[in-house]
């Protein structure tokens, strides 16, 4: 039975589901889009990642940890959530010397960063490693994954959208909307018009409070595509709910359980919320200035000279490998691209 089928035959036992049952089922079960043996977030996946772009991110990520570690001392471990490839905790350790231990959902990611970090620092969930935490705990593009509600702003209230059946095909049905969907709305949303589409992202913020409450001492670094709720306001019309495959825009969330990544910009006024809830404190950044006050312009500027400097002397070889990286480094910091997302530093 293929997962589409599963889906339909729940829906058939027991009706429609919550959205984010239907995104938990499509992307987490063994036959979701993160529950096979394909690694996802490589150049022959389906997406590529700002770590997969150019070890350049690892290595001014670096910088930060090593001034968390000055700060609070030793012990102290780095934690990636959602490690996907490894190649953010490969790039970082070419530069610094620290302990590492990954988080991973998928199984075919698993087995990538066992090969490459050994088995021992690899691991399916945060509830497997030692408490407490010190150091930095990052993650990188997770909470766009984490299953979220569907909800429509109709006659001045919030109607869900759950996942029903129009004979054999799933679709978009009515429902009320729960108390805590409606709750999180009135608080996040920001201002939305008859007719807009919003996700509510709970779960983003229940794993935020969680990663607080088992850190003792460090910070966390949240980087996603995403906004704060008024940056978010003009996406509302259609909502941001989407789907990638080989690197593209896929087809409807619906149609293809476990064929695609379903994903969703992040709301970060609801994260800031809740770190001043636990609190801790919490600074919003723009990807392009925070890699920026690690060094990385600079390293842009030092990187353009070289160019320039193998070009005047003629080493074609090392003027192609001084501008490959300074690609990289512009693609990182591109203001209409990878630098328009948003890191969130949570220090505790």
């Amino acid at each position: 039975m293929n997962l589409k089928e599963h889906i339909r035959d729940r829906i058939r036992a027991e009706g429609p589901l919550p959205f984010e049952e239907f995104m938990a089922i499509s992307l987490y079960h063994p036959q979701g889009f993160f529950g096979g043996d394909v690694l996802r977030s490589d150049k022959g996946g389906d997406f590529l990642t700002s770590p997969e772009v150019s070890s350049l991110f690892g290595e001014t990520l670096a910088s930060h940890v090593e001034a968390e570690r000055g700060r609070i001392g030793e012990p102290f471990n780095v934690v990636e959530v959602g490690a996907g490839s490894g190649s953010l905790l490969e790039s970082l350790l070419a530069a610094i010397d620290v302990p590492v231990q990954a988080i991973e959902a998928s199984p075919a990611a698993r087995s990538s960063l066992e090969q490459k970090l050994g088995a021992d620092r690899v691991f399916a969930n945060l509830e497997e490693l030692s408490r407490p935490l010190r150091g930095v705990v990052l993650a990188n593009e997770l909470l766009d994954n984490l299953p979220m509600a569907v909800a429509q702003r109709i006659g001045g209230e919030w109607r869900e959208r759950w996942v029903g059946l129009d004979g054999d095909d799933l679709t978009f049905v009515d429902a009320a909307a729960r108390p805590e969907v409606s709750d999180w709305l009135d608080r996040f949303a920001g201002p939305v018009e008859e007719g807009g589409w919003v996700e509510a992202q709970m779960a983003a913020g229940e794993w935020l409070s969680s990663v607080i409450g088992i850190l003792s001492a460090g910070s966390i670094v949240v980087i996603d595509y995403g906004d704060t709720a008024e940056g978010l306001a003009p996406r509302r019309q259609d909502g941001t709910l989407r789907t990638y495959r080989a690197h593209h825009l896929g087809p409807h969330p619906l149609d293809e359980p476990g064929e695609t990544d379903i994903t969703a910009d992040v709301n970060f006024t609801a994260l800031v919320a809740v770190s001043e809830r636990e609190g801790a404190v919490a600074k919003l950044h723009r990807q392009d200035d925070f890699l920026s006050e690690l060094g990385l312009r600079e390293r842009l500027s030092s990187l353009r000279r070289e160019e320039l400097e193998a070009a005047r002397s003629g080493d074609t070889m090392e003027q192609m490998r001084v501008r490959s990286m300074r690609t990289e480094a512009e693609t990182l910091l591109h203001p209409r691209g990878l630098g328009d997302f948003r890191v969130l530093v949570v220090e505790v």
